[in-house]
């Protein structure tokens, strides 16, 4: 493709009329971190998210990561689910993640993160409950049964949502953003 115009696409020379046109460049699933990004994000004492999560996911809301103050993930894993609204999850994250940084801006903080006890108490919510919707060996292989292969907690981490699913997520988590106490987080300022 050369170029696009008000009425079509020209490829090769030739134009090409469009009623539309989708122009989607894609997206990996499952691959590491560091390669979606195009970066390696590095945390507290120098650890890499990569290693910080080599044997799955670990967040609080799928948002905040333990040792890695300050980073605010957005993004369906961990927080309502993979299936649920794209777009609503993104618009969830980023509501939460800007009251959280109103907050710490209200409260003179210049440091958030989660604490170590409330990501694995998370962690032990998503992964407790024994059922996933994704794994089903009797489907098609792809990227929600890890390929036809039984799913080991590191890939049940990376997919798992909300137990009681995404209309429950968002109702916990608008209340968890508006109740104003942040359960979990902690909000610092350096001693000067």
């Amino acid at each position: 493709m050369e170029r696009i115009d008000a009425t079509g696409v020209w490829v090769a020379g030739e134009h090409y009329e469009l009623d539309c046109l989708i122009f989607a460049s894609g997206f990996e699933v499952g691959t590491e971190h560091a390669r979606r990004a195009g970066f390696e994000t590095t945390g507290r004492n120098g650890e890499a998210l990569s290693e910080h999560w080599a044997d799955g996911m670990s967040t609080l809301h799928g948002i905040n990561v333990h040792g890695f103050p300050n980073l605010f993930i957005v993004g369906p894993n961990q927080g309502a689910n993979l299936i649920s609204n794209i777009t609503h999850n993104l618009v969830e994250a980023g509501t939460t993640v800007a009251a959280t940084i109103a907050h710490a801006v209200a409260c003179g903080a210049e440091t958030v993160e989660v604490t170590e006890q409330a990501e694995q108490a998370w962690i032990d919510l998503l992964d407790g409950t024994g059922t996933s919707i994704f794994g089903n060996l009797d489907c098609t292989p792809g990227y929600y049964n890890n390929e036809g292969k039984p799913m080991g907690r590191r890939e049940r981490l990376g997919a798992s949502g909300y137990p009681a699913g995404p209309v429950a997520y968002f109702a916990y988590i608008e209340n968890w953003r508006s109740n104003g106490e942040f359960a979990g987080l902690q909000f610092s300022s350096p001693v000067h």
